[in-house]
């Protein structure tokens, strides 16, 4: 994959959401004022949804090149010794959804292009075959580009159908295929997705006037620019999870090869999610430091004293965003690796049309929530409730959201018992020990990262700063401190007690009014969601 859209060391000082959407494909200005034209005028019933697949699909000859991008538990066996035939024959047929949606966007010129190919092959002069064939892959309009696109895609399924007919197909062979595809993609002037977490306006514009002020409402750049990039990346996988249902609607009907598509998106979707996961906790600290030492270092040492209050406040925001953002960051990874490792089935372990159907299904009713959760928290940790009918445009949301809350707050809340009654049945001569012999509590802190801050940002814990503060001084020590356990010990007490009082609340909300509670399905979730951590 290229590099990440984000580039902080040439950060204009206008609009970070636009110019997100705008310029994290390089295009020029008269290349992007070009394909606007294009679209605008495209007669094409569903023209949106059809370029956006499209899209996707490219992108996925490199983030399904990767086997770490596909479902499936690891594998012990080395990557070079596996047989990728499988994999091959869903990339195959992901490419003939590919080059149906390039000719329906082409419209009547894709019937001009099929004479065209068909002079290519009749014509007995080679300087004339050769002047055909050039003026078929000149780009100089978004239609030229779609003509170079259909032809490469075309003549890349005759290669496939040529691998396939070998017994085996080694990872080199599948790697090089599909490196072939990312190559015509890349060198594609504009149809050329392959940025990892770049953004188009044609579909990713956020529709929603309260998330768009509230981007627009964050102060510093690297923050604002952090968060349009965050809030960007969480809609566009939730639109990936959209068209992972409408595929699965298609599994075993009339639309054939809805298998390929589907992997092809998946990789995709779990290849944005590292991306921004790897990026927001690698990254976010570091640049939230280097806004703030710039609003620092631009103070006058003679207003230091009369801008302290506003710095000191504007640090504590800031450490604010980097928890919430770091927090998504965890959360994320772990949910998404949750579910490509346990709800579904690897290349090579296909299952039948039924059995697939339903783990779509079972995967989209997972990530969708997760998604949209991670959407409201960040806006709660910015200082703003987001409503779920003012966000998403779905009547099921308030349902779904409030659903995945209460599985979460259960999950946590027997989480925070467990490391409570654990850390006050420790021997008592223990409790000077190296932090490595006490492995409870760096555990307990790492679910803490990824689930416990979450929670407490979008449940308005009362006792917020005092949890944190336990937390943080529980953190910050080569040793165990008998003091500083007893404290953690006690508000974990205290959280215990307000989570399951907030089960209780959510569970009455209206949206739930008929939905139970699964104890069993959540235990399990909660068990896989320790053994992956």
């Amino acid at each position: 994959m290229a590099q990440l859209a984000l580039r902080p060391s040439t950060l204009p000082e206008g609009d970070a959401y636009s110019d997100l959407l705008d310029r994290t494909r390089s295009l020029a200005h008269e290349q992007r004022t070009l394909r606007d034209q294009w679209f605008q005028g495209l007669a094409l019933d569903g023209k949106e949804e059809a370029l956006f697949e499209l899209e996707v699909l490219l992108k996925a000859s490199a983030c399904f090149s990767n086997p770490r991008n596909q479902p499936g538990q690891l594998r012990r066996t080395p990557t070079v010794a596996l047989d990728f035939r499988q994999p091959t024959v869903l990339f195959r047929d992901g490419l003939h959804r590919a080059l149906g949606l390039s000719r329906q966007l082409l419209g009547t010129r894709d019937r001009r292009l099929v004479f065209h190919r068909y002079l290519e092959t009749v014509l007995p002069e080679d300087n004339l075959r050769t002047r055909l064939a050039q003026e078929g892959t000149a780009q100089q309009t978004p239609e030229d580009s779609l003509v170079a696109l259909r032809q490469s895609l075309t003549s890349t399924v005759e290669v496939v159908e040529g691998v396939l007919r070998g017994q085996r197909v080694p990872f080199r062979l599948f790697y090089a295929v599909l490196g072939t595809v990312q190559r015509e993609v890349n060198h594609n002037t504009f149809f050329n997705p392959l940025t990892a977490l770049e953004f188009r306006p044609e579909f990713d514009r956020i529709r929603s006037g309260q998330v768009l002020d509230l981007i627009r409402s964050v102060p510093g750049q690297h923050a604002h620019r952090l968060v349009a990039l965050t809030f960007l990346a969480l809609f566009r996988m939730l639109r990936y999870v959209r068209l992972l249902g409408r595929i699965a609607v298609d599994v075993g009907g009339r639309r054939r090869r809805a298998a390929g598509r589907a992997y092809l998106v998946l990789s995709v979707l779990r290849s944005d999610a590292r991306a921004l996961s790897d990026y927001l906790r690698r990254r976010s600290g570091l640049l939230l430091a280097q806004g703030y030492e710039q609003d620092l270092l631009r103070t006058p040492a003679s207003r230091l004293l009369e801008q302290s209050s506003h710095l000191r406040a504007s640090g504590h925001r800031l450490l604010g965003i980097k928890s919430a953002l770091e927090g998504i960051a965890g959360s994320l990874r772990l949910e998404v690796r949750r579910v490509f490792q346990h709800d579904l089935p690897s290349p090579e372990g296909m299952l039948g049309d039924a059995e697939l159907h339903a783990a779509l299904l079972t995967a989209s009713s997972s990530l969708r929530p997760a998604l949209r959760n991670a959407i409201l928290f960040l806006g709660k940790a910015l200082g703003v409730a987001l409503e779920e009918d003012g966000v998403f445009d779905d009547h099921a949301a308030a349902r779904e959201t409030s659903e995945r809350l209460r599985r979460d707050v259960w999950m946590f809340a027997q989480i925070v018992r467990a490391f409570a009654t654990k850390a006050q049945y420790s021997p008592a001569e223990d409790r000077w020990a190296p932090v490595y012999n006490f492995q409870y509590v760096r555990e307990f802190l790492s679910y803490f990262r990824a689930m416990g801050y979450p929670l407490l940002r979008a449940t308005d814990y009362p006792r917020f700063d005092a949890f944190i503060r336990a937390m943080t001084r529980l953190q910050d020590t080569d040793l165990v401190d008998p003091n500083r356990l007893e404290e953690a010990i006690d508000e974990c007490v205290a959280f215990h007690s307000f989570l399951m009082q907030l089960f209780e609340d959510i569970s009455r909300r209206d949206a739930l009014a008929d939905v139970p509670f699964d104890r069993r399905a959540a235990a399990g979730a909660l068990k896989l969601y320790i053994s992956d951590n």
